[in-house]
């Protein structure tokens, strides 16, 4: 990035400025119409994906422009710089390396002159050995009995990404054993996981770098009360240590608790929470899937991080993709995107998203700590598709934003589904297309009346399109592809960040709320006096003791 200017000020951002004035009222039709090989071109592939970016309000030229300004602003070298394993996390002054989670054992990728890459196998060994031994039932509980139930205690990336991916490979998991997920330091989620499991049954998974985030750690003091309350009298620290793990680098706080060092599984200070499932943050999932299949995903990782790392910008899809979201949010004003998953299996996917994208570009801050003046990242919501279809849909055909959207979906459902239900998919998939080309070409007003509307209902069942949409397609959800589906949007983040030049890999705004929580929180327990607050939640806690009857 140049010092003398900044995003806004660069030429390559007033050309895309001019060729948006240029661009006009154009619609998806007119250049579907103007364009037969619109469909083939502006396609590609990484791994096992197929991505259509054909119904974007784009031309060749456009893209033209978008790696153009992706050359000025430096994305290629802190790309590069990224799998070198620089410091590219400026304001905390750490490597940015989920890349090397998912390296090859004979990789090389350094952070200060050691390879990180043996540390990182060593950590997955270790997974490995104690995920076998609970589906093995060589692990058991307390009282002998073996381990069937599993919880993870985290929250934020500790807990949405094993969570969305647990969720997502649900064919692929052993059904006998059952995993659950807590996170919300509301005491009726930590009730509701564990109400009906059997304590000499259940493991306790509790996931924390510092082991000190306090709605980890109060809920897993919560669930250590629940477990000894529930195995007897004559359970102690032995329990604790036969039934809770610890995923942390704080050995001393682990200790503490009463987990045995020996069974914590650490991560590094170069993995931010919202990109680290595939690290010991997964141990969960690969209890649930086995370490064979969770090499599979990580596998998926890698052949997307290596497209990344190699293709040319011509080709390259997370990059695409990440130029298209700068196109819409900076020359169209657009302030959210959609991502609809047709799949049940990705009913969290797009939560997963939300955290990856919208806590690593959230920021109106650049990396030299001067006020943005340009928009960064976009509100992400969704959910999936054919749910969708029959809630806000409403408003992605016929109301007045631009949002763009991305479709995903599967040419095959999983294996496990019954024939009769794979009948199903082709109407699900057909939701997908169809869906896809509502959003883009409409329905004229002619195309109406030609139906034998009456003319007063004409304005209300005519669709204007130009909504623009990525397909994305692979042939079945599978370990691998769900892989390579977080690296694609992992990327398309790190594109968009790098060209806002903003840092995408702190999280600073999460902290001042919980800050001020603890200071509130002896107002609540304690009665206490709060010093320096306003006068609505002075109010607010007011009122709020007053309605309490405990």
């Amino acid at each position: 990035m140049p010092d003398t200017l900044r995003v806004n000020e660069l030429p390559e951002f007033a050309a895309l400025v001019g060729h948006r004035e240029d661009f006009g009222p154009t619609h998806l039709r007119d250049l579907f119409a103007a364009d037969g090989d619109r469909a083939q071109r502006f396609a590609g592939s990484v791994g096992d994906l197929f991505v259509d970016y054909s119904k974007h309000l784009i031309t060749d030229r456009t893209l033209d422009l978008l790696r153009e300004l992706a050359t000025a602003t430096g994305v290629f070298g802190l790309r590069d710089a990224m799998f070198r394993g620089e410091r590219i996390n400026v304001t905390e002054r750490r490597a940015v390396l989920h890349i090397a989670l998912r390296a090859p054992r004979d990789a090389v990728i350094e952070v200060d002159g050691e390879n990180v890459v043996p540390k990182v196998h060593a950590v997955l060994d270790k997974m490995a050995a104690f995920a076998e031994r609970i589906r093995s039932g060589e692990w058991s509980g307390h009282t002998g009995k073996r381990i069937r139930n599993v919880v993870n205690i985290g929250i934020g990336g500790s807990d949405l990404g094993p969570a969305m991916a647990y969720e997502a490979l649900r064919a692929f998991t052993d059904r006998s054993l059952t995993v659950r997920f807590v996170s919300n330091v509301d005491g009726a989620d930590l009730h509701e996981a564990v109400r009906d499991l059997d304590p000499a049954e259940t493991l306790f998974i509790v996931a924390s770098k510092t082991f000190t985030t306090i709605e980890t750690i109060t809920n897993a003091t919560s669930a250590r009360t629940w477990l000894l309350a529930g195995l007897g009298a004559d359970s102690g620290s032995d329990a604790v240590a036969k039934h809770f793990v610890a995923l942390s680098t704080n050995a001393e706080k682990v200790s503490d608790f009463g987990i045995d060092t020996a069974n914590m599984f650490e991560f590094w200070d170069w993995v931010g929470g919202r990109y680290s499932y595939d690290s010991a943050i997964g141990l969960s999932l690969m209890i649930a899937i086995g370490p064979d299949r969770f090499r599979e995903m990580l596998d998926g990782f890698r052949q997307v991080d290596e497209h990344f790392r190699t293709a040319p910008a011509e080709t390259n899809v997370p990059l695409i993709l990440g130029l298209l979201g700068v196109w819409y949010g900076n020359f169209f004003d657009a302030q959210s995107h959609a991502v609809l998953p047709y799949s049940h299996y990705l009913s969290k996917f797009t939560a997963y998203l939300q955290q990856l994208d919208m806590e690593s570009n959230g920021k109106s801050v650049d990396r030299d700590g001067n006020p943005v003046l340009w928009q960064t990242g976009p509100v992400v919501w969704g959910t999936p598709g054919t749910n969708g279809q029959h809630a806000y849909y409403q408003l992605l055909h016929q109301g007045t934003r631009t949002i763009p959207a991305d479709l995903i979906g599967f040419a095959n459902p999983v294996d496990e589904l019954e024939p009769e239900l794979d009948a199903q998919h082709d109407l699900l998939m057909a939701n997908l297309f169809a869906q896809g080309q509502a959003l883009a070409f409409g329905r004229t007003a002619d195309e109406v009346r030609a139906e034998g509307v009456p003319e007063e209902q004409v304005p209300h069942r005519t669709f204007r399109g130009n909504h623009p949409t990525t397909t994305i397609l692979a042939p079945e959800l599978t370990p691998s592809v769900l892989g390579q589906l977080i690296a694609l949007y992992e990327h398309k983040v790190f594109v968009q960040g790098a060209i806002w030049n903003i840092d995408s890999f702190d999280q600073w705004g999460v902290e001042l709320g919980k800050v001020l929580a603890q200071r509130v929180e002896p107002a609540l327990t304690q009665g206490a006096e709060v010093p320096g607050l306003d006068t609505s939640t002075s109010a607010l806690l007011t009122a709020y003791r007053g309605m309490r009857w405990r």
